[in-house]
């Protein structure tokens, strides 16, 4: 018997008395058990939820992403089982939908949607920013195609939710290391600039790796980076955007500009194109989703040039 158990199975067993189960364990769903003071972790409640199913539920949705690998969950989340019951317990939530064999698999002895699946109903139940985060961190640490969730989108055509997966898909990125990277990307996006390439190595002028930018464009000499601080959603949000040059010596990365809150997109977004070096051209951004007027890069590539090459 595990830490996490059905409590009748144990006591028919002969593993655990009544008065032993009582003294304890404490039930968390309802005959499911765990040793009182525990701290239950997102896998405890997910393997309880799935004993709580019977045995027959179909684990989906975040914490199936979490049993793949990916990052930065919360262990209140609740737990979504493929399943067949109109009365869940608090902390589970059940949908009775098809599910083929193709799209499951095994973390142990529990049954899984596979990686694409478990995006499919992520993209469709969450919304686009907590999707988009949660789908990055899956891409992360367990890669998929898209087109395998595209191809199940054809199979359950009509189904709920389709319409937003499908708006989220194309800007689902692997590099992100931590929502707030997510976030501060989809800021960059929803201004109206180009999609930034993420995870950009910077090398000195010996040819010797420096680090990595969060994101950024290469083209225009620029950067962005979550400073390590910050990284949890917790306190003040703060980004740094960074001009880099071809070579970048090691004492490089000064920050240029900071912004102390991401959630404004124009602030930041407006304070890094300036501090980038001009291409000979002025740059076209939507402010809050309004075009704004031409925005002319200006050029501060004297500012820094005791650093960059």
């Amino acid at each position: 018997m595990g830490e996490i158990f059905i409590g009748t199975e144990a006591v028919a067993s002969g593993v655990v008395t009544r008065h032993e189960l009582q003294r304890w364990y404490r039930p968390f769903y309802p005959n499911v058990h765990a040793p009182k003071g525990r701290d239950l972790s997102l896998r405890d409640r997910t393997v309880g939820a799935w004993l709580w199913s019977k045995r027959n539920g179909i684990v989906t949705g975040v914490a199936a992403s979490a049993l793949h690998g990916a990052e930065w969950m919360d262990d209140d989340v609740p737990v979504e089982l493929l399943w067949n019951c109109t009365r869940p317990p608090k902390g589970i939530i059940v949908r009775n939908e098809r599910v083929d064999t193709d799209e499951l698999t095994w973390v142990g002895e529990i049954p899984v949607t596979t990686p694409a699946r478990t995006a499919f109903d992520i993209g469709r139940y969450l919304k686009r920013g907590e999707a988009i985060a949660r789908l990055d961190a899956l891409m992360r640490a367990r890669p998929f195609s898209i087109e395998d969730v595209m191809l199940l989108a054809k199979r359950y055509k009509g189904a709920r939710g389709v319409a937003r997966l499908k708006a989220a898909l194309p800007l689902v990125d692997g590099g992100a290391a931590s929502p707030q990277e997510t976030r501060l990307r989809l800021l960059f996006i929803d201004a109206g600039l180009p999609r930034p390439t993420t995870q950009i190595p910077v090398f000195d002028e010996d040819g010797e790796f420096v680090r990595f930018l969060d994101m950024g464009w290469e083209d225009f000499m620029v950067g962005g980076s979550m400073t390590e601080s910050n990284i949890r959603p917790v306190g003040r949000n703060t980004s740094r955007i960074f001009v880099f040059g071809r070579r970048l010596r090691a004492s490089a990365g000064t920050s240029c500009a900071r912004s102390k809150r991401i959630s404004t997109p124009t602030w930041s977004i407006r304070r890094g194109m300036r501090w980038s070096r001009g291409v000979g051209g002025p740059l076209r951004f939507r402010r809050n989703g309004v075009p704004a007027a031409k925005v002319r890069v200006r050029a501060c590539w004297n500012t820094v040039s005791a650093q960059t090459n």
